[in-house]
C-alpha cells in the first residue's frame, strides 16, 4: 500500500540515516539541497550510473551519490540525450570569451544548475518549433519569433557600458515581438542554491547602475547589495542596460527554480518588494521549473518534459523512502 503524502507543498527532512546509506549525507545542504541531492542520487541508481567522488579537506577521496564517476561523466551521463551532450560540449568549445563555466562540474555534478540549464533550454535549441511555442505562451507580448539562444551570455565582460564585470545570464533569447521589435528574454537558472553566492562588493559601477537605471524604488538600499538578493539585482541590472544602449526595444530577466526550493522563491519576493514601475523598464518575472515543464508538456513534448520532470522535480522517490 503505498501511503498519500501528508504534505505535497514541502520536502522532508530527510533522516541522516537514509542520507548516509545512499552516500548524500552533507551537514551544510539546506532542507531542500539535501532531498535534491538525494533525488539526484536515487536516479542515477535507477540508470545504472556509477557513483562519483570529491576530494575533501583532508585530501582524502570520498564517495558522493550526486557526483557521477569519471567514466560516467566523459559519457555525457549528466544529460539527458546524445544529441544534448553534443550541444553542450560544441556551447562550451565556443563559449563567449572570459565565460565562466565550470566543465568538471558542468560533466560530474548532478546538482549543478549548469547542467540542467543545458538540458532544458539545450533541449529547446534543438527542437526550435517546440521552443518558439514554448516563449510564444510564456512572453506572448514579447515573443513572436526566436532568433538565437545563448548560454552564459553577457553583452560585454568588463564593459562600463554595462556592469564592468563578469556578470552573465544562463540562458539568453534574442528574439523579435509582433511587431518586429528587438526583444529579450534573459534567464537565470537555480536548482539547489541556496542564494548565498559570494558578494561583489565595492563596485562604483553598481551604484552608479543603481541610481541611474530606473528600476528601483530606493537605488541606496543596502539589502539590494547583499545576499540572497544581489545577483538578481546585478543580473537585472544588466539586462536594463541592454534597453539603456539601445540594443534591445524590450526584455524580461527571469529567475527560474524549482517551486520547492524556498530559499530562490523568498529571494525572488524579497527581490520584487524593491522594484519601482515605469516606463521602458526590463521587467523580472519569477517562473518555477515546474511551471516551465507544464507549458512544455502542453506544447506536445510530453517525453521531453517528463524525463525533465524525472530527473529534477519528481520527489515521489524520495517520499517513498520517508
Amino acid at each position: 500500500m503505498q501511503l498519500e503524502i501528508a504534505y505535497p507543498d514541502r520536502l522532508p527532512l530527510v533522516p541522516e540515516t537514509i542520507l548516509r546509506q545512499h552516500k548524500v549525507h552533507e551537514p551544510f545542504d539546506t532542507r531542500f539541497r539535501s532531498a535534491a541531492r538525494l533525488l539526484q542520487s536515487l536516479w542515477r541508481e535507477r540508470q545504472g550510473i556509477p557513483m562519483g567522488f570529491y576530494v575533501n579537506g583532508k585530501g582524502r577521496k570520498k564517495p558522493l551519490g550526486s557526483r557521477l564517476s569519471a567514466l560516467a561523466s566523459a559519457g555525457g551521463a549528466n544529460f539527458l540525450s546524445a544529441d544534448i551532450r553534443r550541444l553542450a560540449r560544441r556551447e562550451m568549445a565556443y563559449r563567449e570569451p572570459g565565460a565562466m563555466i565550470d566543465e568538471h562540474r558542468v560533466w560530474s555534478n548532478m546538482l549543478s544548475s549548469m547542467p540542467l540549464t543545458f538540458n532544458l533550454i539545450g533541449g529547446l535549441k534543438l527542437n526550435p518549433d517546440l521552443a518558439h511555442q514554448v516563449a510564444r505562451t510564456l512572453w506572448p507580448e514579447l515573443v513572436d519569433e526566436i532568433c538565437h539562444i545563448q548560454f552564459e551570455h553577457s553583452p560585454g565582460r568588463g564593459d562600463l557600458a554595462f556592469t564592468a564585470d563578469g556578470t552573465a545570464f544562463d540562458a539568453f533569447l534574442s528574439c523579435r515581438d509582433a511587431d518586429g521589435a528587438k526583444t529579450f528574454v534573459a534567464i537565470e537558472v537555480k536548482y539547489s542554491e541556496a542564494m548565498v553566492e559570494p558578494e561583489a562588493k565595492g563596485r562604483p559601477r553598481y551604484d552608479e547602475l543603481s541610481a541611474s537605471c530606473g528600476l528601483y524604488r530606493d537605488p541606496n538600499d543596502p539589502k539590494l547589495r547583499g545576499n540572497p538578493v544581489q545577483q538578481l539585482w546585478r543580473e537585472h541590472m544588466l539586462a536594463q542596460c541592454l534597453i539603456s544602449n539601445r540594443m534591445y526595444d524590450r526584455g524580461v530577466f527571469v529567475c527560474l527554480a524549482p517551486k520547492l526550493n524556498d530559499p530562490v522563491q523568498r529571494a525572488c519576493a524579497q527581490y520584487n518588494g524593491h522594484l519601482a514601475a515605469g516606463d521602458n523598464l526590463c521587467a523580472f518575472d519569477t517562473l518555477t521549473l515546474e511551471d516551465m515543464l507544464g507549458h512544455i508538456r502542453a506544447a506536445g513534448a510530453a517525453e521531453f518534459a517528463d524525463a525533465l520532470d524525472k530527473r529534477y522535480c519528481d520527489f515521489g522517490p524520495v517520499h517513498e523512502l520517508i
